[in-house]
């Protein structure tokens, strides 16, 4: 399950009220991206990991040192674990250095080496000269990079990121990403967002959750180019359809078949197609699979039609010049070269 190299977290997390069991593990040095839809665990698994939701089975292993386990239970404040969150939540009467110093301070960390370590983490995350400042005149994406900065002061033997860029403008998210990268540089990270770009700028490895268990894990290649689970299709922008692999494409297990351009799979196996719905072409009498439209969306300036399993993301003046609506039947043809078949996983 996981990459080569020591590991720096194996985690075994069940907590039987939110029906979450899951397992992950990381390599030292390795920055795992955790994604799914809301309730799937995620936030369970990063509590877990703090130390701030004690689990009801399974073990919890960070650096070599068991943290969680049927008759044991560190306290978070000493599991050296750093935790950014989607809010900075500095504390407005310390300036920014004092911020940074204040975790090493809270561990007896003498007041000069305190402050020597959270300049030292500052200028890792490319911020030095804010020392001095004071929360409140602070934007959005400097705050955030200052929490980054005082989670690195602590030393942690793993960095949590909850959802760490969720809560800012746009504008302002690559400078913080930058100052993730220097902070998951050679450190186990648990990754959790939502996404995509984050996951490509970030991790080494993916994992997906869904209602509380593991369905799919892989490079990020792999999970957001070639999905098996229907959140990582989602998540990738992409339709996903299963079906029985052909000489020219796939057998779509709802009906009709797709060619593509390339079908690694042998005739006769279990296979996935992937496209993206920009790809596809609704007509009401052509030869694709016939699907009869369950919504129409709006999306990103365009309307997104779904039909059964397939969906096509077309212009507003085209769905009205075909005049379609829910309990429609359509036809949806895609492209060869624009069709991606491959194996399931796993």
């Amino acid at each position: 399950m996981t990459a080569t190299g020591t590991v720096g977290v194996r985690a075994h997390v069940v907590v039987e009220r939110r029906d979450v069991d899951v397992s992950v593990e990381v390599a030292a040095g390795e920055c795992l991206a955790v994604i799914g839809p809301n309730g799937a665990g995620k936030s369970t698994l990063v509590e877990a990991l703090a130390g701030l939701l004690p689990i009801d089975a399974g073990q919890i292993v960070l650096a070599d040192a068991v943290v969680s386990g049927p008759r044991r239970s560190v306290p978070a404040n000493r599991r050296r674990v750093g935790l950014v969150a989607q809010r900075a939540d500095l504390f407005p009467f310390l300036d920014v250095v004092g911020n940074v110093a204040f975790g090493p301070r809270a561990a007896g960390v003498r007041r000069a080496a305190a402050r020597e370590r959270a300049l030292g983490a500052l200028a890792a995350v490319g911020i030095e000269s804010l020392a001095e400042r004071r929360p409140d005149t602070l934007s959005g994406g400097q705050a955030q990079r200052v929490a980054i900065a005082r989670a690195l002061a602590t030393d942690p033997a793993v960095l949590l990121l909850d959802e760490p860029t969720s809560a800012l403008d746009l504008g302002v998210r690559d400078e913080v990403r930058a100052a993730l990268r220097a902070a998951v540089a050679d450190r186990p990270s648990v990754l959790v967002t939502h996404d995509p770009v984050e996951v490509v700028a970030l991790a080494d490895r993916v994992v997906v959750f869904e209602g509380g268990r593991v369905v799919e894990e892989g490079t990020p290649a792999a999970v957001l180019g070639c999905p098996t689970s229907a959140f990582a299709a989602t998540f990738s922008g992409l339709a996903l359809v299963r079906g029985t692999a052909t000489a020219g494409g796939i057998v779509i297990d709802g009906g009709g078949a797709l060619a593509s351009g390339t079908h690694p799979v042998p005739p006769g196996r279990p296979a996935l197609a992937a496209f993206h719905p920009t790809a596809a072409v609704l007509t009401r009498d052509g030869t694709g699979p016939a699907r009869t439209v369950t919504s129409l969306e709006p999306r990103d300036g365009l309307v997104r039609v779904r039909a059964g399993d397939l969906v096509a993301d077309l212009t507003l003046a085209r769905v009205t010049a075909l005049g379609i609506g829910p309990g429609d039947t359509v036809r949806i043809e895609v492209p060869a070269r624009e069709v991606s078949v491959y194996a399931p996983r796993g």
